[in-house]
């Protein structure tokens, strides 16, 4: 039998490594995001060219037989010569391909010295296809040729306009960050007043009972699911946005910014009133006896006695406006573009790996991870300012 001496170094040690055990978890997460996005930076998509059978029974590649092979053949870096050989059920065919690997321009990187009966096309950069007639009309057999990307330029990535992952191997990400700071602060800007008058009243105004009751009806808000937000902001708030200003489509800056809006304010209504709740009974006694209104008390003392816990309130706000996908996913439009309207359609970085992740390979699949890391630090950058502001103001 365990004594309470015992018991207690027992438990003190099991939080411990529990404790343990979460630090190195999210450490473990972070360090895994933070490579993965950095690698497309620092990294080619593969040392040498590819090559991938698609429909070809006997495949041979500089002398290499390969038979039902659909997976990557590679090349060696320093080839500057391919030669393919390859027979699908009686048909057979030759194709030589000159390889000039100083030229950085993917469309002329290679040469096609020969072929047979072969059709050559650029599907998309950095991918050549040569399609063959099968053995059945309307079945071709293929065979795909991926060069390497080059490590893509950081500064093209964070400063770039265009986003065209799958054609240009385009990766610009501007149009959706400067989405998602205008975006996050017009919800802010929307839903924050609202909700520290609603706490204020809350807090001060409103029988105990009453308050209570509207309280629970505020956290069950809370506890709604996002896309339960978007379909409603997709069946009124959108349609409003288009009748209203008389647009092509209401889903925009606008609605997506009204949507946020009201997605965050529980969080902040909770954390906030929960802070003001807290203000001792004293000062608000004390601010009385000196003559002070009920309305002066609340703004003039109480709220910014309780500095602190609304602060937070808005970082938490300010989070998940920043980090909010699927409600933004079906009413802000996701059209990777400038915003020159309020009505214009916009995308987000978190809308982006969203819609993306499912079917994003290679380089793509990369940046996508790049962009989850932007998203963390944009969120870090925006905390860290609404902190040294508050600093700044509480200092004498």
């Amino acid at each position: 039998m365990f004594n309470r001496r015992h018991s207690d170094v027992f438990f003190a040690w099991l939080f411990r490594l529990m404790s343990l055990s979460s630090v190195l978890a999210l450490a473990s997460i972070l360090v895994f995001v933070f490579v993965q996005g950095a690698g497309p930076f620092v990294f080619s998509t593969a040392q040498g060219i590819r090559i991938v059978p698609e429909r070809i029974e006997e495949i041979t590649v500089n002398g290499e037989l390969y038979r039902d092979h659909t997976t990557f053949i590679n090349i060696p870096p320093d080839a500057s010569a391919i030669l393919v050989q390859f027979s699908d059920g009686g048909s057979s065919g030759v194709l030589e391909i000159a390889v000039n690997n100083a030229e950085k321009d993917p469309e002329k990187a290679l040469a096609f010295t020969r072929n047979e009966g072969g059709e050559i096309t650029y599907p998309q950069a950095y991918t050549w296809t040569v399609t063959y007639p099968g053995r059945l009309p309307g079945i071709s057999s293929k065979i795909h040729i991926l060069l390497p990307e080059r490590p893509y330029n950081f500064f093209d990535f964070i400063t770039g306009f265009e986003w065209r992952p799958t054609y240009n191997k385009l990766y610009g990400i501007l149009p959706m960050i400067l989405g998602t700071i205008i975006v996050s602060f017009a919800a802010i800007l929307l839903g924050l007043p609202l909700a520290i008058l609603s706490c204020v009243f809350l807090a001060e105004f409103v029988p105990a009972k009453p308050a209570s009751f509207i309280r629970s009806g505020i956290e069950l808000l809370a506890g709604i699911p996002s896309v339960v937000y978007g379909f409603f902001g997709l069946m009124v708030v959108v349609p409003w946005v288009k009748n209203t200003f008389r647009v092509p489509s209401g889903n925009g800056l606008l609605a997506a910014a009204m949507v946020l809006g009201v997605m965050i304010l529980p969080t902040v209504i909770t954390i906030a009133e929960t802070s003001l709740r807290a203000v001792p009974v004293s000062v608000r006694e004390a601010s009385l006896s000196l003559g002070a209104s009920k309305m002066q008390t609340a703004w003039s003392v109480v709220l910014p006695h309780a500095k602190s816990g609304v602060t937070a309130a808005v970082i938490l706000g300010i989070s998940r406006a920043v980090g909010e996908t699927m409600a933004v996913i079906l009413v802000a439009g996701n059209s990777p573009q400038f915003i020159r309207g309020i009505t214009d359609s916009l995308r987000t970085l978190t809308a982006t790996i969203a819609l993306e992740m499912g079917y994003a390979e290679g380089r793509h699949n990369e940046i996508l991870f790049s962009i989850g890391v932007v998203l963390f630090v944009l969120i870090l950058a925006l905390n860290s300012v609404i902190l040294f502001i508050r600093r700044k103001t509480e200092e004498p």
